[in-house]
Formats: C-alpha cells, sequence, structure tokens
C-alpha cells in the first residue's frame, strides 16, 4: 500500500486548522499547559501529538550523520549497534545543552515545552565544548556509587546530591539519568560501580538520600534500571528468570524505599526480559507495583531503545520512550485506531509527563547560568571521597603515615588515577587529581626518579594507544611498567611504598576474573618485588586499591602492612586519599559489599551472567552492543552477598559492614524497650570511642527472624547510623526502630508480607560478622503487613520469546 505523505500531512494541517478556527469561533482559546488543568490540555491534543509527547526527539549520537528529510530513513550501524532512524525534522532542532542524551518534543500551541534529559549517575556528562564557543562547560566528577555506599552516611550522601542537583539546573537540564541502584548480584558486574550495594536497604537508602538532594534544586532524577538489571553481556536480550520471593525482598526492595522516601520525578525501565517479558512491557511491574501498589506519581522512562514494541510499553505503563524514533509514534497512532490501545492509556502517560514537565526548570522559565559552583562541588566531592574510603588492613599500625616521609611509588595508576567508570557513567571533568599530586600537596616526598620513569612510561604508552571508537568502548589499560631493577635503590632511600591497583569498567560489558577480579602476573610480581625489598629494610607497604567494584584480596594481602579500598573518588582522588594515608581524616567507610575469598564462593558464579539460547531461523549475527537471545536464572534467590555467605557459613575475605579505623570504639548498653513485640519495638545503643584519635563509627542492627515454613537468611540488615565525629573518650547514643514490616518476609503462596509469630534476635555491632551484643524479643501472633497481587510470573514461552 503506497501512501502519500504529502496529502496525510497536508490533511493533518487542515483538521488542526478546523480545530483552532472552531475553538476561536466559540470563543474558546487554546488550553495552555500551566493556565488551563492537565485533563483540559490533554483533551486539545491531537493523536499525533499525544503520540509524540510519549515518544523522544532522538538521540544524536556521537560521529553518526545526519538523517536527510524526504529520504526513507535506515537504521545506521555505529560500532556493530543498530541505531533506529531519526526523525529529520526534530534532529534539525538544535539541543538545549550539548551532549545531553536526550528529549522530549515541544507542543508550543499549548504551551508545552520540551525538556532535557542528560546521563550521570556520578556527575552530569554534557560535552564541555561547543562550536563557535571558547568557553568550556565542565563537571564535577563525584565519587562513584560504590564509595558513597560505604560511607553509610545518607546525610553526606545527600549533600552530595545538593550539589550535583545544583550543576543539573545551572546547566540547563531538567532531568538527571540517575543514580542507578541495582544490586551487586555478582561482583563481575560491568555497571556494579554506579550502583550502591548487595543489600536493598543500603541501596534505597543512598537513593533516597542523593535523590533528595539533587531534587531540592527543582530538578529531576531517574533511579534505574527497574529491574533485575545486574548485568551488561546480553543485556538488551537476556531473559532473567527469578522468583516473586527474590524480586520483592532483594531487587525491588530498594526501589520501593526509594520511591516513598524521596518521590523520584521518574523511574527507568530496564534493557532486560523478566521472565520472558521486557520490563518495559509487563504491566504488572510496571502499573501494578510501581504506580498502585507502590503510589509513584512520575512517570517511566524506558532505557535507551530498551523493548521491542513500543504499543505494549504504552500499555504496560512505560510512560515515555527513549530516546524515540517516529516508528514509534507511528505504532502509537495506529494502535489508537484500530483499538490496540486505549485512549484512556495514552492519555494517563499523556498526563504523568505533562505533570512533571509543569514541575520542570524549563517550563519555569528558570535562567540557567552555565556557571555552577565548580570550586565549591570540588570541596564536596574531596570530603566524600574520604569519608567512603574502607581501611581493609593496618598491620603494627602502618597507617597514618606521618607528613614529611619519603614515599616510593609504584604502580601506573598511582600517576594515572581512575576518578570513574566508563560509558554513560564518565563525566567531562575539568582535572583528576593523581595520587602522586595528591601526596605532594599533602606535604609528601615522592621518590623522584621513580616518578619520573613512571611518568615517561605512561605519557609515552597513551601516545601510542588507539583511538577509542565510541564513549561506550574504554582505552585498554596500560601495561604494568617493571620497577624491579630499581627496587633495592628505592628501599634505601624511601620509608614507605605505595602500591597503587588500578580497575575500570562500564557500560555494555561485564567484567572477567582473570586479570580483572584476580590480579595480573605483572600486578603480583610489582606487590612481591615491593614486599620483599621493603621489608627487608624494615621498612612498610601499602597498597591502594582505585576499583570501582570488588577484587580478589586473600592471595596477597598477608604479604603488605596496609590496604586502603580508595574505590573511584572522582575528580579529587589524589589529594581525598593523601588525606586518609595522612591521617587528616580517620577512615570510616565499611564495606557496602562482600569482598570473597575466592569468585566460586560467590553464590551466583555458576550462573553469571547465563546462557547464550540458539538464535532464530535467519537471524543476523549478534552484535556486540545488544549481545543476543539469552537468560539467567537467578538460582541463589534470597541468598545474595551476606545473606548467603553468613546463612551457608562461608568465610568472606572480608564481609559485609567490615572497615577499620585509625581509632577503637565500644558498642555497650544494647536494649531493647520491650520483651514483647506490640506495633513497634525500640533498640537503644550507646557508642564510645575508646582509642586516641577523633573517628566516625557506623552501629548496625541485623535482624534474625523465626523459621515457621518458609526458610529465611541466618540475618539481615534492618538498620544503620553512622556517628558524628567522637572525640577520645565521647560517646554517643542511637535509637534505633523497627516497625511490623522491618520483621516480615514475603510468602509468594498467600501474596503477602508476613511477620511470622516467634522469637526475634536483634544483634548490634560494627560488620555483619562482628556482632557486639544480642537481646531478643517475641512477637506472639504473626502479623500481615501487606497483601499484594500475584505478579512477576512468566507471560510468554521460550519459543515464544525466540521468535518474537
Amino acid at each position: 500500500m503506497k501512501i502519500n505523505h504529502k496529502l496525510t500531512f497536508t490533511t493533518a494541517l487542515l483538521v488542526l486548522a478546523g480545530l483552532f478556527e472552531s475553538q476561536v469561533q466559540a470563543g474558546k482559546p487554546l488550553p495552555k499547559l500551566g493556565k488551563s488543568s492537565v485533563k483540559q490540555v490533554i483533551a486539545a491534543m491531537t493523536v499525533e501529538e499525544k503520540a509524540k509527547l510519549v515518544v523522544g526527539m532522538g538521540f544524536k549520537f556521537p560521529g553518526m550523520p545526519a538523517p536527510k528529510k524526504g529520504e526513507k530513513q535506515k537504521p545506521i550501524d555505529i560500532g556493530g549497534f543498530k541505531l533506529p532512524p531519526s526523525d529529520p525534522e526534530a534532529y534539525e532542532i538544535p539541543e538545549k545543552v550539548a551532549g545531553t542524551a536526550g528529549r522530549t518534543h515541544a507542543i508550543l500551541r499549548l504551551g508545552i515545552p520540551s525538556i532535557t534529559v542528560s546521563d550521570g549517575p556520578a556527575g552530569l556528562r554534557i560535552d564541555p565544548t561547543r562550536p563557535n564557543d571558547k568557553r568550556t562547560y565542565y563537571a564535577t566528577a563525584f565519587p562513584v556509587a560504590t564509595l558513597l555506599a560505604s560511607s553509610w552516611d545518607t546525610a553526606l550522601v545527600r549533600k552530595v546530591g545538593v550539589a550535583f542537583g545544583n550543576e543539573i539546573r545551572e546547566y540547563g537540564v531538567d532531568v538527571i539519568l540517575g543514580p542507578g541502584m541495582n544490586i551487586h548480584r555478582n561482583p563481575l558486574g560491568g555497571r556494579n560501580f554506579e550502583y550502591y550495594s548487595e543489600d536493598p536497604l543500603v541501596a534505597g537508602s543512598m537513593t533516597a538520600a542523593i535523590v533528595n538532594g539533587i531534587q531540592s534544586n527543582g530538578v529531576g532524577t531517574s533511579i534505574k534500571h527497574f529491574a533485575a538489571n545486574n548485568q551488561e553481556t546480553n543485556r538488551n536480550q537476556v531473559n532473567t528468570i527469578v522468583s516473586e520471593r527474590a524480586m520483592r525482598e532483594i531487587y525491588l526492595r530498594g526501589f520501593e524505599m526509594a520511591v516513598k522516601k524521596s518521590n523520584p520525578w521518574t523511574v527507568m525501565s530496564s534493557y532486560n526480559r523478566l521472565n520472558g517479558t521486557y520490563t518495559s512491557e509487563r504491566r504488572d511491574l510496571l502499573t501494578a507495583i510501581l504506580k498502585r501498589e507502590w503510589s509513584f506519581k512520575g512517570f517511566v522512562m524506558s532505557d535507551w531503545f530498551g523493548g521491542s514494541d513500543a504499543v505494549a510499553q504504552m500499555n504496560a505503563g512505560n510512560d515515555l520512550l527513549m530516546p524515540g524514533n517516529p516508528d514509534q509514534s507511528a505504532a502509537i497512532v495506529a494502535a489508537v485506531k484500530d483499538g490496540r490501545l486505549s485512549m484512556e492509556q495514552l492519555d494517563a502517560n499523556v498526563a504523568r509527563i505533562l505533570n512533571i514537565i509543569l514541575k520542570s526548570p524549563t517550563f519555569k522559565g528558570y535562567k540557567y547560568s552555565d556557571k555552577p559552583d565548580l570550586a565549591g562541588h570540588a570541596k564536596v566531592a574531596r570530603m566524600a571521597a574520604a569519608q567512603g574510603m574502607v581501611l581493609l588492613k593496618n598491620e603494627d599500625k602502618s597507617l597514618p603515615i606521618a607528613s614529611g616521609k619519603r614515599i616510593a611509588l609504584y604502580g601506573n595508576t598511582s600517576y594515572n588515577i581512575i576518578a570513574g567508570g566508563t560509558g554513560s557513567g564518565d563525566v567531562h571533568k575539568p582535572y583528576t587529581i593523581s595520587l602522586l599530586q595528591g601526596l605532594t600537596n599533602a606535604g609528601f616526598k615522592p621518590q623522584e626518579e621513580l616518578a619520573k620513569s613512571y611518568t615517561d612510561y605512561i605519557t609515552d604508552a597513551k601516545a601510542k594507544q588507539p583511538k577509542n571508537m565510541n564513549f561506550f568502548i574504554p582505552t585498554p589499560p596500560i601495561p604494568e611498567m617493571d620497577p624491579v631493577a630499581s627496587l633495592d635503590q628505592e628501599a634505601d632511600g624511601a620509608d614507605v611504598a605505595i602500591i597503587t591497583i588500578g580497575r575500570n569498567a562500564g557500560e555494555g560489558a561485564d567484567r572477567k576474573v582473570e586479570n580483572d577480579f584476580t590480579l595480573t602476573d605483572a600486578e603480583k610480581g610489582i606487590i612481591n618485588g615491593v614486599s620483599i625489598a621493603f621489608h627487608a629494610k624494615g621498612k612498610k607497604v601499602i597498597v591502594v586499591l582505585n576499583v570501582g567494584g570488588v577484587v580478589e584480596v586473600a592471595s596477597w594481602r598477608d604479604k603488605v602492612d596496609g590496604i586502603l579500598l580508595a574505590w573511584q573518588p572522582g575528580l579529587e582522588a589524589g589529594n581525598a586519599i593523601a588525606d586518609v594515608l595522612s591521617g587528616k581524616v580517620n577512615p570510616s567507610g565499611k564495606l557496602a559489599t562482600t569482598f570473597p575469598v575466592d569468585y566460586q564462593d560467590v553464590p551466583s558464579a555458576k550462573n553469571f551472567p547465563g546462557k547464550d539460547l540458539p538464535l532464530p531461523a535467519g537471524a543476523p549475527a549478534p552484535n556486540p552492543m545488544t549481545g543476543r537471545p539469552s537468560e539467567v536464572t537467578y538460582q541463589e534467590g534470597i541468598y545474595v552477598g551476606y545473606r548467603y555467605y553468613d546463612a551457608f557459613k562461608v568465610n568472606p575475605a572480608y564481609e559485609f559492614g567490615y572497615g577499620l579505623s585509625y581509632t577503637t570504639f565500644k558498642i555497650s548498653d544494647v536494649k531493647a524497650s520491650s520483651p514483647t513485640f506490640t506495633g513497634s519495638i525500640s533498640v537503644t545503643v550507646t557508642v564510645k570511642n575508646t582509642g586516641k584519635v577523633a573517628g566516625k563509627e557506623v552501629v548496625q542492627l541485623y535482624l534474625s527472624a523465626p523459621t515457621q515454613t518458609l526458610d529465611k537468611p541466618n540475618q539481615e540488615l534492618k538498620a544503620f547510623a553512622k556517628t558524628g565525629l567522637l572525640a577520645p573518650g565521647q560517646s554517643q547514643f542511637i535509637t534505633f526502630t523497627l516497625k511490623a514490616s522491618d520483621l516480615a518476609s514475603f510468602y509468594t503462596d498467600k501474596s503477602a508480607w508476613v511477620a511470622d509469630a516467634g522469637e526475634y534476635k536483634i544483634k548490634v555491632g560494627t560488620s555483619s560478622r562482628d556482632i557486639a551484643k544480642t537481646v531478643s524479643f517475641k512477637l506472639a501472633k504473626e502479623i500481615v503487613t501487606e497483601k499484594t497481587h500475584a505478579s512477576l510470573l512468566p507471560q510468554v514461552t521460550i519459543d515464544e520469546m525466540l521468535n518474537k
């Protein structure tokens, strides 16, 4: 069938003109957003306008040629990734902010502006340079999520959010595509640095804190990726097979907390299928659970190019399809006309988007400055970075190091520090402070010849590296320089050795076990060689881990005297690390994810990242970005992270909640308000600094629940608090309150959260394995804390999925 597009467009114009004329003749001016009700604005919209509003304007991918008017658009191949066709007219409309990730369509006749969204879980990702503009538009690279979570300090994380939100607002962006908050199901997850924890309470608490901070600036967030998006391998096609209980207790719980405690403007649905159906096409997930059970008021947007059926996404309650293409709008219009999509559903999707647009800086006409307080935000980044670093080992008080000491600095990353991860989680920052710079700034004296050898080597190696194809593909790491020839000489001249081990990862690929989770032979050689040489002279060796995720430590930790987990600390990395190494800041970070002894100890090791499925007949070869059909089964169920290690008595290298300090603390006077539970129960704790320097402690409350007919973890984190800076001898009194919902587990057969009758044990300590005191209380009769509807069940068979 041949369609006369010119005639169709002309007809549409005539219809619109007629509508406008009839309204004017009737003395009724067109409604305008903000002056008329949302309902009135929607009533004035054509189906075509509605279909445009729920579909983004497209994506200006770096290096992608512009579409041409008058030509039928074809998908464009970018490094093996087939980008859907763009709308030529939308493509020609200048971006409000260069380098952002997408925008919505404006409908100017009804007063509806276009709003802009940008990448950035660890800082705003925009282009630093613009055509015909000599200025630069840098953004702050804040510490990554794994570090922020390790602070266990929601007030601190909110401060980071306030600074972050200021940059979003002052650069003219409306919604940031973050924070990411998926669970650390497996340490090889390529985007774990963007996510907070293996525990939903930590993940939800940190997300709520940073969302509240960001949105205090009058800009929006998009918590992501909803849900069960815990790997990058085959991310666009993988089918995640997981029980409803595991979804409810582990993978949805943090999202629920964030929605209820911070009201994010938007939620981003994930790429993956969930029990056979794309998450963006699951009505039970997006409408029944998110919008009805949790009362989410914002809108749901898809991940970029996520899902396969625009109409199914609309019906599911995925309100906005991003980045959007004209074919999706056309499919939505056709579906309304033939009855596959009701006008009521489309109007509901439109209403959610309009309600958020009303809150946006663009709609309110905010005159952004393009001049955020980058200097002030760098100070916030440095402070937060130091607070989230975790001291893993400190033999014989090797740390802190006295100012003025001579330091032999080893490892490429000491000179080429990693501020944050790659892909959409990267940030165009004005600078990055290396560890060499940071130590020098702090008054230490790095060994000059060793430093020159490293800097010359790295400069030469960088010059030889190939240019990146695109921002999804990071530059390969530079092979470690071999410092063996000067080891004895450096051991004679220096007071202490510091070795930095670096790791990076990001969007599009998961990490590997060999030479990534584990150290490379070159790194092991440096640790062995430096340790032998320096220990022979009676001098200490410190390792700094500049990593985004978990690495293996058990095989080499006994060879060194101290280990500081610095994570990826943002643009002030070197200064923040030096703050901790020098003792200017007493480390108070605690692990929010477990460090296993061996990768095979990880509960998901045998089924991560899943298995490939047969390609459909005639299907093209898989491309590297979208992957191929595959499935992953979450066989471990609810036993993720410490829940597994504690229940099955598997010893980790460093347990969940672990972290050392330069001082010591004592927890005492742990008391429950009642021996029986009646609605709620309070737990009081006293924390005292029993050491010689000021410091902060994290108090953690775990709960062991009685087992009736449902298996349960040995213990689960139910509350935590970080003290203020306690001087030597100073104490702080802390109160926790547990509600009935904190006692409950999810019973799939009952579609309910139930707190079983019996004895509960409250365990208070400083890690999952360091419990200072246990107290008990009893629940006389079971409590059903919440009823739900059966959800998240398989909706299609595997054969249907493969042939869809």
